[in-house]
């Protein structure tokens, strides 16, 4: 009796909704392929989305993600994507924890303002300029490196060579970031400025030999050639909107409330009323959970589990809080990151208290107001108001400080965590300002680590889905199929990686679904 041949119904099947498996979609589709994209929740866009978490309060917040950074301009225009990344005039402000009524004001259009903000801080006169003397330093990563980004992977001596600067090499990518910083900077407080870039979502310290934290201070100082955080006009919703657009645009096929429940390495994919059957799966999932499907729902797991390290806290305001500092306007202080409690000294203390099981104190922050670059998110009445948004973003909080306990008593030690570091630095209680929904409640909200693995599936609340990777193929790293020169391959040929964990992957970039596609798009045209 002869052999059933099992037919294709799709040349590309996405696992997962999220914004890179949309990049995926769109540039695959584009090319005439047949694809689908298969998301467990009801809408698309995974972390890239904005909702309105108060009932009865018109305010779209950026409830996960909520800045951009590495979304390379070359996916805007091949997709033709029609969004506004508005740039932030003030880099950080950066209150002394030890006397509030001073702080830095990196102020980019003003050096002279930010200069005095430093003497006056710091009692450094030259602190300043060592501060942009690094700043400058840094730019070549960005400038060279990032292009590389959505190109097939480079070896590490070919990177380090195009880079032309060994004494930076070696500061950034073998020795701890901390020797870089000591050396380069003085106070403790501008090292743990540039500190902070090294632990957004990365549960690390200044000296880590790992150099976890070199790699997250990497991605975040080359995003766009530059390393600016701009702020998506419409929140972060408007970006994943974009995205679906261009991808049912272009051809794809997306199916909301399509739960996969496992996957086989020949291209097989089920959900709970389908099995589909692709060339290529691509999976926008973290690699754990790809791992869980592909064991056919098994919870096993061969390596470590990932785990993310921040808290963040969604606030709307009825007017921005007083400041110590009566130098500095609020709407100038929180119109770009706002630290709170992170010297070197302190951030590196909070990572011994988190190690050893405990919520530091103070929590290491940073605020940003999306509001005050975009008024949009806000309804007309809350604009009339006065009202503001404010993110905080908590570092330092490794999933290990939620995992298995109750998730609202965690959630409520942190967000208490949270409050009491930002009124260390302000003047008056932030308490005193938060707006009221039509019932009462405080418009706050703590999203955990506990959180994101429970609502996205992200395992640990890793934002990155596991350690970021260098942007480079190590000099005797195999490259011999599309998948391995991509750097989206994994142990099956048929299945490549398309989400945050796929080399050069990680935040809101759309890079792991570019080069996912890239490589898809090599396979099936052989």
């Amino acid at each position: 009796m002869a052999t059933a041949v099992q037919t294709h119904t799709h040349d590309v099947v996405i696992v997962g909704g999220g914004h890179n498996a949309l990049v995926a979609a769109a540039y695959i589709a584009r090319a005439g392929r047949s694809v689908v994209v298969l998301e467990r929740l009801s809408h698309l866009g995974g972390a890239a989305v904005s909702e309105r978490p108060w009932a009865g309060v018109d305010a779209r917040l950026s409830r996960y993600s909520y800045l951009v950074s590495l979304l390379p301009r070359q996916i805007i225009n091949d997709l033709g994507l029609q969004i506004d990344l508005r740039r932030r005039r003030y880099s950080s402000y950066t209150p002394d924890p030890v006397d509030p009524s001073r702080g830095i004001m990196v102020d980019t259009a003003d050096a002279a303002a930010t200069a005095a903000s430093f003497l006056r801080t710091t009692g450094d006169a030259d602190e300043a300029a060592r501060f942009a003397a690094f700043s400058e330093r840094l730019a070549p990563l960005g400038q060279r490196l990032f292009p590389t980004a959505t190109a097939p992977l480079a070896r590490r001596a070919d990177v380090r060579r195009l880079l032309g600067d060994d004494a930076l090499w070696a500061d950034i990518f073998e020795r701890p970031l901390g020797e870089v910083l000591r050396s380069s900077l003085d106070t403790d407080l501008a090292r743990g400025i540039a500190l902070t870039d090294g632990l957004i979502g990365t549960f690390s310290y200044a000296d880590d030999e790992s150099l976890r934290q070199n790699r997250c201070f990497l991605y975040h100082v080359i995003g766009g050639g530059t390393g600016d955080w701009d702020v998506p006009v419409g929140g972060m919703g408007r970006v994943s909107a974009e995205l679906e657009r261009a991808a049912r645009v272009a051809g794809a096929e997306l199916r909301s409330g399509a739960e996969v429940t496992s996957i086989s390495p020949d291209g097989e994919v089920a959900t709970g009323t389908a099995t589909l059957r692709g060339r290529l799966v691509l999976s926008g999932v973290g690699p754990a959970v790809l791992e869980r499907l592909l064991a056919g729902g098994s919870s096993a797991r061969s390596a470590e589990a990932p785990e993310g390290a921040q808290v963040k806290v969604n606030m709307l305001l009825r007017r921005l809080p007083r400041l110590h500092d009566t130098e500095v306007a609020p709407e100038a202080a929180f119109a770009g990151t706002f630290h709170i409690n992170e010297t070197m000294t302190q951030l590196d203390g909070a990572y011994e208290a988190a190690a050893g099981g405990s919520i530091p104190h103070p929590l290491p922050a940073e605020i940003y107001c999306h509001s005050l670059a975009d008024p949009s998110i806000l309804g007309p009445e809350l604009r009339a108001q006065g009202a503001q948004t404010l993110t905080l973003f908590g570092l330092q909080v490794p999933h290990r400080l939620v995992a298995g306990k109750d998730q609202d008593v965690a959630r409520t030690a942190l967000l208490d965590a949270a409050q009491r570091s930002l009124d260390s630095v302000l003047a008056e209680p932030i308490a005193d300002v938060i707006y009221e929904a039509p019932d009462g409640s405080p418009c706050i909200e703590a999203r955990t680590t506990g959180d994101l693995e429970d609502s996205l599936g992200m395992i640990g609340g890793d934002i990155f889905h596991g350690l970021l990777s260098w942007p480079w193929a190590e000099d005797d790293e195999p490259l011999e199929t599309p998948a391995e020169r991509w750097g989206v391959a994994t142990g099956h040929a048929n299945v490549l990686i398309c989400g945050s964990g796929s080399r050069r992957g990680g935040a809101v970039s759309g890079i792991g679904g570019h080069n996912a596609a890239m490589a898809a798009l090599e396979i099936l045209s052989r």
